[in-house]
């Protein structure tokens, strides 16, 4: 039962809000957009941009540029997407000690810290010390960004 409490907001694969925007860096000469492709959020945590698309799909064996969507289509490759972004992007942050603020920082950077989206970091950090009490464990410092 606590799982599905914990879980409830893990509901949505691919990005309900700004799904439409591009998500293009188009700068990025190593992992070049695609025509007609999107890179908005997909998958376990909404995996990114063209930049996070490449290597995450180099690094899985997906081919992320061309076929961003199979992110939120296939199960394996959503789970090994989220995995992927967690271990290059905001594993580092919880060992450092940084705490969940910066994970915030880490995975939506100026689109929510630093005032870009005050509600939505006040909701992160109201989801996670609600999963932190179910588990019976302390949220810790730094909780905002």
């Amino acid at each position: 039962m606590t799982f599905l409490v914990v879980a409830k907001h893990f509901c949505y694969i691919e990005e309900i809000d700004d799904a439409s925007k591009d998500y293009f860096d188009e700068t990025n000469t190593q992992y070049p957009c695609v025509a007609g492709k999107g890179y908005y959020g997909r998958g376990l945590l909404q995996l990114s941009w063209n930049y996070n698309y490449g290597p995450a799909g180099k690094s899985i064996g997906f081919d992320g540029l061309n076929n961003p969507e199979i992110v939120a289509t296939d199960a394996a490759v959503s789970f090994k997407a989220a995995l992927w972004y967690w271990m290059n992007k905001g594993h580092s942050i919880i060992v450092s000690g940084q705490g969940f603020g910066e994970t915030i920082r880490a995975i939506n950077g100026a689109l929510e810290c630093d005032g870009g989206n005050t509600n939505t970091v006040n909701a992160h950090v109201e989801y996670y010390q609600e999963y932190c009490n179910q588990l019976g464990v302390a949220p810790g410092d730094n909780l905002y960004c």
